[in-house]
């Protein structure tokens, strides 16, 4: 049986959610996302953990710390998505199923945003939909957990 716990790790700026750049990221903060996904995955009898830094060392030791102890992650790396290769190689290397979320369409903004170093290490990535792209992709998550 699958561990029961999603690890959802988010890179930097996104404690601003809610009042940075609204009209790209919404109004909805970083704390509303967390009740959110919080409440949906206990009614579904799973426990979550909501982690945020701008630091990509501390992502990475969240990363390698989840080995053993979450069935899945969740990761809006943000900005390292686009060149944390440390954040890249923590995924590989742990052997965790992944879902990469964006909440803007990356692939419609800036050149530099286009490409994700992580995308070739995770199972999917989710983008463009919002807070939503967290939902999806926590429904996912627990609907392979509970099929393992």
């Amino acid at each position: 049986m699958s561990l029961k716990k999603i690890l959802v790790l988010n890179g930097p700026n996104l404690n601003l959610l809610g009042t940075r750049e609204p009209e790209i990221y919404g109004s909805t903060t970083f704390e509303d996302i967390y009740a959110i996904l919080k409440t949906r995955a206990e009614e579904n009898g799973f426990e979550i953990e909501f982690v945020q830094s701008n630091i990509e060392g501390v992502l990475v030791n969240e990363i390698q710390n989840a080995r053993g102890n979450f069935g899945f992650i969740l990761l809006n790396a943000a900005a390292f998505t686009h060149y944390s290769i440390a954040i890249r190689d923590a995924i590989s290397a742990v052997e965790i199923p992944t879902i990469e979320i964006h909440i803007s369409n990356v692939h419609a903004r800036e050149e530099f945003r286009h490409h994700s170093v992580i995308a070739p290490v995770v199972m999917g990535q989710i983008a463009g939909f919002g807070i939503d792209s967290y939902i999806a992709a926590l429904d996912i998550a627990m609907r392979r957990l509970d099929n393992d």
